[in-house]
């Protein structure tokens, strides 16, 4: 399942929403193929912090790219598509749980319980994540890497090895990862990021 999740330096600036869904609306694979690796990680962390099991959470994955090749046609706004594809997600695990419940006959859970809304704080929470990716996925492949070696590689990498691997000079790295992070304080705060 690791293949779900793209790293920064494997992700480009592929275009606004709108422009994606016009291109998939007109057959380009292309745009297909980028549109979903944008949303791939936000997609995919629902049923991860929903508790579902590696494998639920990649066939809810592709429950919900099914449903968005489906209904892509009916979008009224694309701007809000990582939005819909929040609330989409979070439906799909609440008919994955209740699915499961029925095999399993367990009591359900609290969040199903309540009709399996995601609370407004994880919806906040999981939009927050999409801007900082997008914003991430709009900087030069140095600092893409960059931040991803020092943020979100687990465990995270030492200055050391990060120089090495991105032909930096030890001493350099911290003043690339503050222009780095400038350059991405910047972007969010563009993106109305809070």
């Amino acid at each position: 399942m690791k293949a779900l999740f793209t790293s920064f330096d494997s992700v480009e600036d592929v275009g606004s929403d709108e422009l994606l869904v016009r291109e998939c609306l007109l057959g380009d694979e292309k745009a297909w193929s980028n549109l979903i690796a944008k949303y791939a990680n936000l997609i995919f962390s629902i049923p991860v912090k929903r508790g579902f099991s590696q494998d639920d959470a990649a066939d809810i994955f592709q429950a919900v790219c099914l449903t968005l090749l489906r209904e892509l046609s009916t979008l009224r706004q694309p701007k809000a598509l990582a939005a819909w594809l929040i609330r989409l997600t979070a439906h799909t695990c609440t008919r994955w749980k209740d699915r499961q419940r029925k095999y399993a006959d367990c009591e359900p859970d609290e969040q199903t319980r309540a009709g399996g809304e995601l609370p407004d704080e994880i919806v906040r929470q999981l939009e927050r994540e999409q801007m900082l990716r997008a914003a991430v996925s709009e900087m030069s492949t140095e600092c893409k890497r960059l931040i991803d070696l020092l943020f979100f590689t687990n465990p995270p990498v030492p200055y050391q090895a990060a120089a090495a691997e991105l032909g930096l000079a030890t001493g350099s790295m911290g003043a690339t990862r503050m222009r780095c992070l400038e350059k991405l304080r910047q972007s969010l705060e563009a993106k109305g990021f809070a």
